[in-house]
């Protein structure tokens, strides 16, 4: 009996070595910080998916998400170690590294332009011609220069023939009809307008898209040093965030209810939302866009914001392309999937 069974002393001497075997062969988390662009919704529903369904953990990862706001500077949470990765547009990384910060991009989540201009077809506006003298509405910082862009290539001259009103976080200057034209993104504002009654056959919609000049927006960035220092957890941080993507892109209604379990009660509704992440899955996988090639980095937008960028004098001196971005961690993040 003693022999088959073993004494109540051996057994335990044997469970606690397995433990401790057990024990030393798990590597903990590694803590990494994503510091987002703008307050949670559903513009940012890959990163939170990638979180609830534990593609962060099975890459190794303890990943905390960390809301941005009207007063958040991701580059800088990021430059003074506050964030490890964050979420920005390419034109406002542009301005960072201009002063001096040393940051990159690692991955493209958004490959084409999102902004909008919008009238109301009861302003006579249909035009860009019929633009001329009216007051434009643009959200300052450098989220300006895209619509310059845009208006000039159009046969405007920005600073002569138009009136640029800076725009607030809400579409009530729009409504009040202190804008002639607005800015409106294809996921939030344009919907926020139709929500308010609004229909689609009574606005005239410009595309910054179909102008050819649209500016590289939602990216993910890191400071230099930490690509080098640590590649692998970029590359697995990256792997993982595209899986949250690739599933919020099958599974939309549960990417939604995982995005309003972090909204701030109160601050939007489960449509709105709905709505949100439908539109802006539309810019991570344009139509025609290869799946497999979601998160890569385009070169050639990448230089044309820049180049807008430059013109406009966003930054001061030509961009080290270079530098700018690391196109090989995504890449080597898509190999393994």
């Amino acid at each position: 009996m003693v022999s088959a069974c073993g004494s109540p002393k051996a057994q335990e001497s044997s469970s606690t070595a397995g433990t401790a075997t057990v024990a030393a062969t798990t590597s903990p988390l590694a803590k990494l910080k994503i510091q987002l662009k703008w307050v949670p919704q559903a513009q940012f529903a890959g990163y939170y998916v990638a979180k609830e369904k534990g593609f962060y953990k099975d890459e190794g990862i303890d990943a905390t998400i960390i809301p941005g706001g009207p007063d958040v500077i991701m580059e800088q949470q990021v430059s003074n170690g506050a964030a490890d990765i964050g979420i920005t547009g390419i034109d406002s990384l542009l301005v960072n590294i201009d002063n001096g910060l040393p940051l990159e991009s690692i991955a493209q989540i958004s490959q084409t332009s999102s902004n909008l201009l919008i009238s109301k077809k009861s302003s006579g506006i249909d035009s860009f011609a019929k633009m001329k003298g009216k007051k434009i509405g643009s959200w300052m910082g450098s989220q300006q220069f895209q619509i310059l862009a845009f208006l000039e290539k159009e046969g405007l001259n920005p600073k002569q023939d138009i009136s640029i009103v800076k725009q607030g976080f809400t579409m009530d200057q729009f409504f009040n009809n202190q804008l002639d034209v607005a800015s409106a993104t294809t996921y939030n504002e344009y919907h926020v307008v139709l929500e308010s009654g609004i229909k689609p056959e009574d606005l005239n919609v410009f595309r910054v898209e179909d102008g050819g000049l649209a500016m590289l927006e939602d990216a993910i960035f890191a400071k230099r040093d930490w690509v080098k220092n640590h590649r692998d957890l970029a590359v697995k941080v990256v792997r993982a965030t595209l899986k949250g993507w690739k599933y919020a892109m099958d599974h939309q209604d549960e990417a939604v209810d995982i995005v309003m379990n972090n909204v701030q009660k109160g601050s939007t509704t489960r449509e709105h939302q709905v709505t949100m992440l439908k539109e802006f899955l539309k810019l991570v996988k344009p139509d025609g866009f290869p799946a497999d090639k979601i998160g890569t980095i385009p070169e050639d937008k990448f230089k044309t914001t820049a180049d807008i960028a430059l013109k406009y004098g966003l930054i001061k001196k030509p961009t080290d392309l270079t530098t700018a971005y690391d196109k090989t961690i995504v890449e080597d993040a898509m190999k393994s999937q």
